[in-house]
């Protein structure tokens, strides 16, 4: 296995797929997320495999550079306009063999705006040294990056490195929104992540949606932003356009009529008297 590993990072046998990123207000693709995947013939084709021998071997921090290369390369060839979302482990950020700048180098070599990448912070290690997260973190806004927190629910401590990180992005795991529309307990998790996001500016992303009825549960709460197989599957020859079809069960300006909405509007009105100017915050 070392030296299949050895072979695929030497030659650099590894392909960038994209996966989109889902506008549903727009309804449109506004990014893509790049994943990679081993030679089709070999037992690390699975980009699990692949980064579990990776680690194993200590060269995580190798693959992943090649596979930023590789990636950023394939992106500027593809001349995709919508934004680049790129994998990165947040242990690799604190080790000594990372490298700072590469980054920043690759989009130069190949011409892309670092305006257009979303540098994603997956998580699958525990992370305690939040200072210098989020000194990285402040390392790659500084050079025109936003940031994303991806399988929030899912790793050791995704909450503190929300409220630690302040991202651009949050990315709910699969876990919460799969059966979605049937199961009231991952439904209330997932508003809770959406009010939590509003306070904090942030977009959410709802990954893993794989039918139309998720879809529909995840647009009618109100979150913004859609990834998965229901959209479009991780592509070497990404997707551009969306099929329209998928929208026609859309619940965007359709009202059910279920007991809330035959209430009166008195149920929510209330008469408040407007506070003066002088009026402290906190009283308001």
């Amino acid at each position: 296995m070392h030296n299949e590993l050895i072979a695929i990072l030497g030659d650099q046998k590894l392909t960038p797929h994209f996966q989109p990123i889902v506008s549903l207000a727009q309804k449109k693709i506004m990014g893509y997320e790049a994943l990679i995947r081993g030679p089709y013939d070999s037992p690390l084709h699975s980009p699990l495999n692949l980064f579990a021998a990776a680690e194993r071997f200590d060269l995580s921090a190798k693959l992943e550079f090649i596979c930023r290369e590789i990636t950023i390369k394939r992106y500027a060839d593809l001349n995709i306009n919508e934004k680049l979302f790129i994998n990165v482990s947040p242990s690799l950020l604190l080790q000594p063999k990372f490298k700072k700048g590469e980054t920043l180098r690759f989009l130069k070599v190949f011409g892309v705006d670092p305006r257009s990448v979303v540098i994603e912070l997956t998580e699958h290690q525990p992370t305690d040294d939040y200072g210098l997260m989020r000194e990285a973190v402040s390392h790659y806004r500084n050079m025109g990056f936003e940031i994303a927190l991806d399988d929030l629910g899912a790793g050791y401590s995704g909450l503190r490195l929300w409220s630690e990180l302040l991202p651009d992005y949050v990315k709910i795991d699969k876990h919460f929104i799969q059966k979605l529309d049937k199961d009231p307990v991952k439904l209330n998790f997932v508003k809770s992540i959406l009010s939590m996001a509003t306070a904090l500016n942030c977009q959410v992303i709802a990954e893993g949606i794989e039918t139309a009825d998720e879809f529909k549960a995840i647009e009618k709460i109100g979150i913004a932003y859609a990834q998965g197989y229901y959209f479009g599957k991780p592509m070497a020859a990404p997707i551009e356009k969306l099929d329209n079809s998928l929208f026609a069960t859309s619940h965007a300006g359709h009202y059910e009529p279920n007991l809330f909405s035959l209430r009166k509007a008195s149920y929510l009105a209330r008469y408040i008297k407007a506070g003066s100017s002088k009026t402290a915050i906190s009283e308001a």
